[in-house]
């Protein structure tokens, strides 16, 4: 286009904003803004100052408190809904709000929808007004596909309208709908428990990505009265549905945290490390990544600390504690543990290395003491072996591997695995159902995977653990490392004894220094073999690498990752369950 030709396209003017006309009306707005103000302040005060005192002596915040300890410093939430309920509901003493926030706000920069109870009106009970507001903004979530955050302290529907809560479409049932229609959209949702949660309301959260409670709050299906009355058992609140039981007996709570800041820190911390579809943007990276500093960011401790946690020889009986190795590679030593009470003998959590968000699979190498929820034993306390993948070890780490698909965050498994449980116990309790639910998210993770093989990596334990078959980007090793269908000393006692009745059914009695020296033989190939020279020899093993140079291999290694944007849809196909 010739640079004297300029393209006419700018609006004019004639609003004269001095004109009396325009004064007036702008003095008339600025009384209704006003008195509009003074209501909207009114409703954002819930059931008053009395119920907020009454809320606090609970030890819990209000929901106003909540959101600002939620959201970014500096930021408000867009607050969608707040005149819901206005003026209805007048026999019952009104419905402020409809005893739910809701607003779209940035939590670590993440434009997130919240969903937020207010237990200062009604106890945080759904009226029908509350229903169809959570719905409203559940709709906007999933047209626009944004994270949702649920704030839960509430004691379900209002019964004296419960005909007008329950049972139609746009009733309190859509929500769970809407829950499980987000998950499969790969929307994600994080719940936060910080009071009442209880009847239908329950399954709000455990219908979510991500459940985390404080103690002091309650989950239960029906309260302690409801359950003397049905079935004449007596318990108290904390023991049917506290926060301690459902984080080690139930493994319903991801994350048990001591109160309501600590509760919302963590929350924040989670969805910090949220990936991101790239868009119209190809070249954009999906997996979270923040700013790095070398010194701020680094460990707390020195990774050469990690040349003395195991004994190198072949067959030796290591016991430590797997956090120490996280300590060594995590960035500021930070790693927000899920599940910490439940399936001990597998740790699972997030964290960052070299500012990248990953999601932690590790074999936990010390003997934990563990409430066991099913099977002969149910209710009792048990000794579980390190190293060992016990039911709900497996249970825990496949969920863990399905939402690191949902949230986008890479993989990073550490192995000193032994295999999973056998007996009695163990067969009562479903380990093959859950070992085959923990392969099959291995097996259908779309998020890259690294594997690292620290110490022991045997049988089963290593296909659960992300072994070779299962696709792991990078496949590194310790010289530690040992890799086989079981240890040399677990088949040189197995082989032995079977050689050797071989032998004597063939009429030759042996000597123990002969029965000796066949153990020798048959140990010393099978250690060879699981040398991870061996592996290596093979390609197996990408690189066996120094204990010490483990976050520096995995920084680059989640860089390389990091090229390829194009993650594939999850979809798990039929889980065991």
């Amino acid at each position: 286009m010739p640079e004297d030709r300029k393209l006419n396209n700018e609006l004019k003017s004639t609003l004269d904003p001095g004109a009396p006309r325009a004064k007036a009306n702008g003095q008339a707005l600025a009384v209704l803004k006003a008195a509009m103000r003074a209501e909207e302040d009114a409703i954002r005060l819930g059931g008053g100052t009395k119920a907020a005192e009454a809320q606090r002596a609970k030890g819990r915040l209000t929901v106003r408190e909540r959101l600002a300890l939620l959201l970014d410093e500096g930021t408000e939430l867009l607050e969608l809904g707040l005149w819901a309920a206005h003026g209805m509901y007048a026999e019952y003493g009104g419905a402020p709000g409809a005893g739910v926030v809701t607003g779209l706000g940035r939590v670590c920069g993440r434009l997130c929808m919240i969903i937020a109870n207010d237990a200062t009106v009604k106890a945080g009970a759904f009226f029908p007004m509350t229903a169809k507001k959570v719905l409203r903004a559940q709709t906007i979530a999933l047209e626009n596909r944004i994270p949702t955050l649920y704030l839960v302290d509430s004691a379900g529907v209002f019964l004296p309208l419960q005909e007008d809560v329950f049972p139609d479409t746009d009733d309190f049932g859509r929500v769970f709908r809407n829950n499980a229609v987000m998950s499969s959209l790969g929307i994600p949702q994080i719940t936060a428990i910080m009071g009442m949660c209880v009847a239908g309301g329950a399954y709000l959260p455990v219908m979510t990505d991500t459940v985390l409670m404080t103690e002091g709050s309650g989950l239960f299906l029906a309260g302690p009265s409801l359950v003397q009355a049905a079935i004449g058992q007596k318990t108290e609140a904390e023991e049917l549905g506290g926060a301690a039981m459902h984080a080690e007996v139930s493994g319903t709570v991801d994350f048990k945290e001591p109160d309501d800041a600590s509760c919302l820190a963590r929350l924040r911390s989670l969805v910090g490390k949220i990936g991101k579809r790239s868009g119209t943007d190809s070249r954009a990276e999906v997996f979270d990544r923040v700013e790095f500093d070398e010194q701020l960011d680094a460990p707390r401790f020195a990774a050469e600390d990690l040349y003395g946690l195991l004994n190198p020889a072949p067959g030796a009986s290591n016991v430590y504690e797997m956090r120490e190795v996280i300590a060594r590679i995590a960035d500021r030593s930070e790693f927000d543990e899920y599940k910490a009470d439940f399936g001990r003998t597998v740790l699972c959590g997030y964290a960052r290395i070299g500012g990248r968000a990953v999601g932690i699979v590790a074999n936990q190498k010390t003997n934990q003491s563990q409430t066991v929820a099913t099977g002969p034993a149910a209710g009792t306390k048990r000794i579980e072996v390190g190293g060992v993948i016990y039911t709900e070890s497996a249970q825990k780490a496949a969920r863990f591997i399905m939402d690191c698909n949902q949230n986008l965050v890479p993989l990073v498994f550490l192995h000193d695995v032994n295999g999973f449980m056998v007996g009695k116990d163990a067969e009562w309790s479903g380990i093959i159902r859950a070992g085959a639910k923990m392969v099959s998210a291995v097996s259908t993770s779309v998020v890259p995977k690294i594997t690292v093989i620290v110490g022991g990596s045997f049988g089963a334990g290593h296909y659960a653990m992300c072994g070779k078959a299962y696709d792991p980007r990078f496949l590194f090793a310790w010289p530690t490392a040992r890799y086989a269908v079981m240890s040399g000393t677990s088949a040189a006692i197995t082989l032995a004894e079977v050689r050797a009745k071989q032998m004597e059914r063939g009429g030759k009695v042996l000597s123990d220094a002969e029965k000796r020296a066949l153990y020798d033989e048959i140990k010393a190939t099978y250690d060879a073999q699981a040398d991870p020279r061996y592996g290596a020899a093979r390609l197996w093993i990408d690189a066996i690498i120094d204990p010490a140079q483990t976050r520096d291999v995995l920084r680059t290694a989640l860089e390389a990752c990091a090229v390829n944007p194009d993650v594939p849809r999850f979809n798990p196909g039929v889980l065991q369950t």
